[in-house]
């Protein structure tokens, strides 16, 4: 048995060093967790602080839900892709159900409950006994659960109940209500694969399928239960994520799939099905934790910061594999003997002596190593896939260098849980100030309140920040912007005409602004009528995608009005000759290749924002706040319609 591998020659290995030898190798991922641990501690001196421990408990939280169910899956040989969808329906559902619909609060979690279970034996359904490969199975529900989540909300946010925001809140000041949901759902899950038939049959069907039908158990039945609780988790994720954030958003947890599996993969699962534990799942959340963590407060160039974690996931799990080929002992399947548990409590008492003297050795390592007075600033941005944002960074980082200031920036991805966690980094590090750009006005809300209570300056920039202190917002008017562009297009049209609107991403405030400004100028004009809306996500490719399919029904528009410029030149593409002849296009946000573009005559405006501006005066108004000096509450960056007739003197 290769379980004997390493158990043949005892003296071999010198005693205990030899013991610990093993079962550092026995448990991999707890090897990797512990020398992220190390690194991290030596390299960052905010890191092993108590409040910054609590930080990743709370990021590692939702992960960590969704992968425990996911373990469940991939233990009997199947996948999810589904559970990040599910988990924004489900909080969609709640939020909508106790505010818009006006149910009891406690009817409304049941409900949201219901409807990750219901997703998930329709996965079952599907996969059991209408022999659809998991793969596709829960594709289609992550596109179905996504799209459902979209509708309910119609795109935006929905504020929380706030007897369930509370799940986001601390016991006692200090212990994260997500981190105890963490524990108890990781219990859970280690009951139910270690103590249940059910969580036997898992390992059984994940090891052999046939044979587990053969030997008599319902495999049809027994993958309804399993993809069931993967649903059921994933809501749980989902509520617990919505009241962090304060509301439910129906572009959450994008991409937390892949998260989820990683950790259940890093933990010492196999992709084959058969083994995994629910403290590995855990570990494995916990890694990626660290890793963004220590990455955030390190200030990582956010772009890095994927690169990293993607090669730190392909060792960690090659060396899980070099560990099994070694003889390691392999966590199988849930009837593992006294003696293993023994071992494995053991594991657990080594590794928390070896946390304790990493916290002792870092501790005397970072005393009274105190830097110099260079300002910290934190930049959280959200998204840099976008040459607005780009400006805004760079703007600020010049501004930063000119005064002296060290910055850190931070990429979003548009995902206002990941900016959360980015800032709540900023909060557990040394920094003087923050600079936020929200992805959602009422989601960066909680985080920036923990900076209020610290007493952190923030600054907003671009779009403001609700239920929450902010030293100053820095920003141009977006519904200012959408009335100008309106005015801009329907002058050009003399009046009338037929005209299209790429919106941008649905849910963020940018595109509900602009669009909202847009229709209230458009008021004005009642000869120029709207044939289509289409949302395009503040993207060029999907612009030219969504403006090549439009013009198949429309062909003969005369104007098109896109929520930021990327769009606008992907309907340019799509327009061809027709683009400043016989179509009217209007972009707006002013980045570069917007300006060109109405250089060259094929984009007739771009409602112009200034970037770089809002960078800079962002970054003077984050130092002059943490200096304790007067700042101006709201900042106006004037915005201005670029025209062929002006661009030359326009600077952006």
């Amino acid at each position: 048995m290769a379980t004997d591998t390493l158990k043949s020659k005892p003296g071999a290995q010198g005693g205990a060093t030899g013991g610990l030898r093993r079962l550092l190798l026995d448990n991999g991922a707890l090897t990797a967790l512990i020398v992220l641990v190390i690194a991290m501690s030596a390299l960052s001196g905010d890191f092993l602080t108590a409040d910054n421990l609590l930080n990743v408990g709370v990021q590692a939280a939702v992960t960590a839900i969704l992968a425990f169910g996911v373990t469940f899956v991939i233990v009997s040989a199947g996948i999810d892709l589904s559970v990040g969808s599910v988990a924004a329906l489900s909080a969609t559902v709640l939020a909508w159900s106790a505010t818009e619909a006006g149910m009891p609060v406690a009817l409304a979690v049941l409900l949201s409950v219901a409807t990750g279970i219901a997703c998930g034996l329709v996965n079952g359904f599907l996969i059991s006994y209408g022999k659809l490969p998991p793969f596709i199975a829960t594709l289609a529900m992550l596109s179905v659960g996504r799209g459902l989540s979209l509708v309910i909300s119609q795109g935006s946010p929905i504020a929380f109940p706030d007897s369930v925001s509370h799940l986001g809140d601390t016991l006692g000041g200090w212990l994260p209500v997500p981190v105890l949901v963490m524990i108890v759902m990781g219990l859970i899950t280690a009951f139910v694969l270690g103590r249940t038939y059910i969580g036997r049959s898992m390992y059984a069907i994940g090891g052999n399928e046939e044979a587990a039908r053969l030997s008599g158990l319902r495999v049809k039945r027994q993958k309804l239960a399993i993809y069931a609780f993967s649903g059921l988790f994933a809501a749980a994720a989902g509520i617990v994520l919505a009241s962090r954030l304060a509301s439910a958003q129906p572009q959450a947890a994008q991409g937390y799939e892949l998260d989820a599996i990683a950790a259940v993969v890093i933990g010492g699962a196999s992709l084959a099905g058969g083994t995994g534990k629910a403290s590995g799942t855990l570990i494995g959340a916990l890694i990626l934790a660290v890793l963004r963590n220590g990455l955030n407060l390190l200030s990582v160039s956010a772009f890095w910061q994927q690169v990293v974690i993607g090669v730190v996931i392909a060792l960690a799990v090659l060396f899980d594999t070099l560990r099994r080929k070694a003889g390691a002992t392999t966590p199988a399947a849930g009837a593992s003997g006294g003696g293993n548990r023994g071992k494995q409590a053991l594991t657990y008492v080594i590794a928390a002596v070896v946390a304790v003297a990493v916290v002792g050795a870092t501790s005397l390592l970072h005393n009274g190593s105190s830097g110099g007075k260079t300002q910290k600033i934190g930049l959280s941005l959200s998204t840099l896939n976008n040459p607005f944002f780009v400006q805004i960074r760079n703007g600020a980082e010049e501004e930063a260098k000119k005064l002296g200031v060290d910055l850190t920036v931070t990429d979003a991805q548009n995902d206002a849980s990941q900016q959360a966690n980015q800032l709540q980094n900023f909060v557990s590090g040394s920094l003087s100030a923050v600079i936020v750009n929200p992805v959602d006005s009422d989601a960066a809300g909680p985080s920036v309140r923990s900076a209020n209570k610290d007493g952190i300056p923030v600054i907003a920039v671009d779009r403001g920040v609700n239920k929450a202190e902010t030293s100053a917002l820095v920003a141009s008017d977006n519904v200012e912007g959408g009335e100008l562009g309106a005015k801009a297009l329907a002058e050009k049209l003399g009046g009338k005409g037929t005209i299209v609107i790429l919106q941008g991403q649905a849910g963020t405030s940018a595109s509900r602004e602009r669009g909202a400004g847009f229709a209230a100028g458009l008021k004005e004009y009642p000869g120029i009528k709207v044939v289509a809306k289409q949302p395009a996500d503040f993207d060029r490719t999907k612009g030219l995608d969504v403006m090549t399919n439009l013009l198949q029904a429309h062909p003969d528009i005369d104007g098109v009005f896109a929520e930021n410029d990327e769009m606008a030149l992907g309907a340019i593409k799509a327009l061809g000759s027709k683009a400043g002849k016989s179509v009217q296009v209007v972009g707006f946000d002013g980045t570069p290749d917007g300006l060109k573009a109405v250089e060259a005559g094929t984009l007739y405006a771009s409602v112009a924002q200034q970037p770089k501006e809002l960078g800079r005066i962002a970054v003077q108004n984050a130092l002059r706040a943490a200096e304790d000096k007067k700042v101006e509450q709201t900042v106006k960056v004037p915005v201005k319609v670029v025209t062929k007739e002006n661009v030359a003197g326009f600077e952006g």
